[in-house]
């Protein structure tokens, strides 16, 4: 399975492909990338184990995943992932690779009505058509961005609903810590991978995901994972099951759940209480107390 690959060196890539099931080279169509995006969903979840790992270590350098060879030979060790900047570019490099016409993209999840662009994404224009692939919120099937019409990725755990408002796309999805859901509006379509690094080095002094551990992946008909201290799994049938974890309940989610190796959990710090954002109204009294 050896091909020169512009994102990824032919090895790595034969390697990354194995491991997510492919026997050969998924064709540069709608219906590879469909193969290759569900396949993703369910074996590299969004995480941010590594991130807190370094950071608790304050090791220097730059964020763990941030270039996608690194991510890659970390999910192939260990199982793990990455936040969205690392995850996205990850799965950018991989599509280019397979030759797809794949782009990068920034978002805003609107987990307030004023927060600034927060989120990588990922584009592909493939058969006439532009569609999301989205690294972090994992909704199994490749989303079209249809001009003019709402569209949909139809499942009770991991469907979402897409649609323009004031001239920007607004994607509706459910993060285990918000299941009622929340938007994650497209800013623009033309991010270049210096950016994506440059978003990813300013959450090192603040970001919510710099604290307390989150996963999530689809297993089998749901999506499961961990979300600041509660493990959460989203049913097959639309239902939210939450309950607090512990040190050894996560250590066997991640594990036994989503695939990661014992090796690279048992270096997880313990959460720690999420401080508000540096400029918010709260932080100058949180910093006091």
């Amino acid at each position: 399975m050896a091909r020169l690959s512009e994102g990824l060196a032919a090895d790595l890539l034969d390697r990354v492909l194995m491991k997510l099931g492919f026997s050969d080279y998924p064709e540069a169509t709608l219906d590879g990338l469909r193969r290759v995006y569900a396949a993703w969903c369910r074996r590299v979840p969004f995480d941010n184990v590594r991130k807190l790992i370094h950071l608790h270590a304050n090791v220097p350098g730059p964020l763990p995943g941030d270039h996608a060879a690194e991510f890659f030979e970390a999910w192939l060790s260990h199982g793990t992932g990455g936040t969205c900047w690392a995850g996205n570019g990850a799965l950018h490099a991989l599509l280019v690779s397979l030759g797809l016409a794949a782009g990068r993209g920034i978002g805003s999840m609107l987990t307030s009505p004023d927060v600034p662009p927060n989120h990588g994404t990922v584009w592909v224009d493939v058969e006439g058509a532009r569609y999301l692939v989205d690294a972090s919120i994992l909704h199994s099937e490749p989303l079209c961005l249809k001009e003019g019409a709402a569209t949909r990725i139809e499942h009770p755990a991991w469907g979402v609903q897409c649609g323009q408002r004031d001239g920007r796309w607004h994607v509706r999805w459910r993060p285990l810590h918000i299941p009622t859901g929340i938007d994650c509006r497209i800013e623009h379509f033309l991010a270049t991978r210096t950016e994506f690094e440059e978003f990813h080095e300013r959450t090192r002094p603040w970001s919510p995901f710099n604290y307390a551990l989150s996963a999530r992946l689809i297993c089998r008909d749901t999506v499961a994972g961990v979300a600041f201290g509660q493990a959460v799994t989203l049913e097959r049938d639309g239902g939210v099951v939450q309950e607090h974890v512990g040190c050894e309940g996560r250590l066997r989610l991640l594990v036994d759940q989503l695939g990661m190796s014992e090796e690279i959990v048992s270096r997880l710090p313990p959460d720690r209480p999420t401080p508000p954002p540096p400029l918010s109204r709260t932080a100058p009294r949180a910093a006091s107390v």
